[in-house]
């Protein structure tokens, strides 16, 4: 096998590394300040309200979309790519929730995760036992959900991300992301970002009344936290 040469970087020394770090790290601060204040928007963003009744099945039988929320105010759900007549899940989703941290860190911040497919209720149990994870997966195969929300069309399948918000019985969505809009979402903040209430943090700009604590208060080890 030959060995293809690779054309390193400079070697420089200490204090020319040290300037040039705190140069990149300067351009770093302002692209974080500017995520901020795209975050901040989205907390101000306008919401729609889900008019139509979708029936998902989930391992405890039909549950209606409201019921993906548990006890919740917020849900995210990941638009998973599965196919009715598919014999496994996208390896792109599946690295994407591969590299999800554990809920109890998002559900001590009001929020539900779960993922949505259009793969019958078995093939997504066995493959969620194949690959080992907790998060509640529903199937979507005996409604118009996926069409609805622009996930699955004639072509076949894609992915994204939703958020919701309830109030009382209403269910609003207030934000969609799709494509590389969902590869850094693999951090508990990261997601949170992308809801209504964010991280519900004080150093926020969020709207008046949002529920908010100082930072770090609420972060504890998952089995620590009490639902």
């Amino acid at each position: 096998m030959s060995v293809v040469e690779t054309k390193l970087p400079p070697v420089v020394s200490a204090e020319e590394w040290r300037a040039a770090n705190d140069a990149m790290l300067t351009r770093e601060k302002a692209a974080t300040r500017a995520r901020d204040a795209l975050n901040a928007e989205r907390r101000r963003m306008p919401m729609v309200k889900i008019e139509k009744d979708y029936t998902l099945q989930g391992p405890n039988g039909p549950v209606g979309l409201a019921e993906l929320f548990e006890v919740r105010r917020q849900l995210i759900l990941y638009h998973f790519m599965f196919g009715p007549d598919w014999d496994e899940g996208c390896s792109g989703c599946s690295m994407f929730v591969d590299n999800l941290g554990h809920p109890a860190h998002l559900r001590a911040r009001d929020t539900s995760f779960a993922l949505v497919s259009r793969a019958p209720l078995a093939k997504l149990e066995a493959f969620k036992r194949r690959m080992g994870w907790q998060l509640p997966w529903y199937s979507s195969a005996e409604s118009e959900f996926n069409f609805d929300f622009g996930v699955s069309n004639e072509a076949g399948e894609t992915f994204g991300l939703s958020v919701f918000l309830r109030d009382g019985e209403d269910v609003y969505q207030t934000f969609f992301t799709a494509g590389r809009g969902v590869e850094y979402l693999g951090t508990v903040w990261a997601l949170l970002d992308q809801t209504p209430l964010g991280r519900q943090e004080t150093w926020e700009d969020s709207p008046e009344g949002w529920p908010q604590s100082e930072p770090y208060v609420w972060w504890q080890l998952h089995d620590d936290y009490v639902d």
